[in-house]
């Protein structure tokens, strides 16, 4: 049983329900930043509560997940259209097209080399690109696999799901991949966070949240409900893990030896899809309804 107690869960309106809050993450300058998809907008939420929101060209181009880089600026996928975008703090964007045609860029993150680092769901590749937008791409040893999220780990690589095909990848930043498959088949994960020693990760299909090490060895826990559809996760300590529960509309704890917890968000069918750690040291959690919720630790 996890002992934490129930955190107190408010929530922002920040846009109607057709916009479609997806990703989030915090910004340089103190800020919450969210991917509206189905708008093609990209929104700044200020400690104040102070909106501003900045429509990408075009506006079907489907930004998905966001992150910050080490340019200070915002980098996103643009799932519909197959680009990288990239806005400053300023909100003045542009964006690079994807070399593969149709590539379907999904996860994004800062990796360890001053690059950002992203998955290509529809071609079994996983790209970097440069400050300067040059991208390079690396195929990886799957067909249909549909690399998702990605994260830096501890071990100076980039560590990501295989929705599709049921494992977790390690790449370096030179190209070297390693598949590692998952015990449960059809688990189909998709988030992934680093908590610094190891790499933690949710099977939407399965109803599990996994460990993995740096040396490959996977541990697999239940939820209390295998059919909640955990989406996204992240890691706020080492073994102290928060993760969203999409099709149960919770957001879910889990502690380094596997004890989880899960929570009721204040509005049903929120779907909620990305959680990051705001500056304000509470979790943020993107409601595809249009909302943010906010979980204080």
């Amino acid at each position: 049983m996890n002992d934490l107690p129930s955190p107190l869960i408010t929530e922002v309106p920040v846009a109607d329900a057709d916009a479609g809050p997806y990703g989030i993450t915090a910004g340089a300058d103190g800020a919450l930043w969210l991917t509206l998809v189905h708008r093609g907008t990209i929104m700044r939420l200020g400690a104040d509560g102070a909106r501003r929101e900045f429509t990408l060209d075009p506006p079907t181009c489907g930004p998905t997940v966001i992150t910050p880089g080490f340019d200070e600026a915002l980098w996103c996928t643009r799932f519909r259209d197959h680009r990288i975008g990239r806005i400053t703090l300023d909100g003045d964007a542009e964006s690079f097209p994807v070399p593969t045609p149709d590539a379907g860029p999904y996860g994004i993150t800062a990796g360890p080399d001053g690059a950002v680092w992203f998955t290509e769901m529809n071609s079994d590749r996983i790209g970097r690109i440069d400050g300067g937008g040059e991208i390079t791409e690396f195929a990886l040893p799957t067909t249909g696999g549909f690399p998702s999220v990605i994260t830096p780990g501890p071990d100076g690589a980039l560590w990501f799901t295989l929705n599709q095909a049921n494992g977790i990848g390690r790449i370096t930043v030179d190209g070297k991949c390693v598949i590692h498959p998952l015990p449960t088949p059809n688990a189909a994960p998709v988030g992934i966070t680093s908590d610094g020693e190891d790499l933690w990760f949710v099977e939407i299909a399965a109803g599990r949240v996994g460990r993995i090490s740096t040396r490959g060895e996977i541990t697999e826990f239940d939820l209390p409900d295998r059919a909640a559809r955990p989406h996204a996760i992240i890691a706020v300590a080492p073994g102290d893990c928060w993760f969203t529960e999409w099709g149960a509309n919770r957001v879910g704890h889990i502690s380094a030896s596997g004890e989880i917890a899960t929570y009721a968000l204040p509005s049903p069918a929120s779907e909620p899809h990305g959680i990051t750690l705001g500056p304000d040291g509470a979790l943020w959690v993107a409601q595809e309804t249009g909302t943010v919720a906010r979980v204080a630790l």
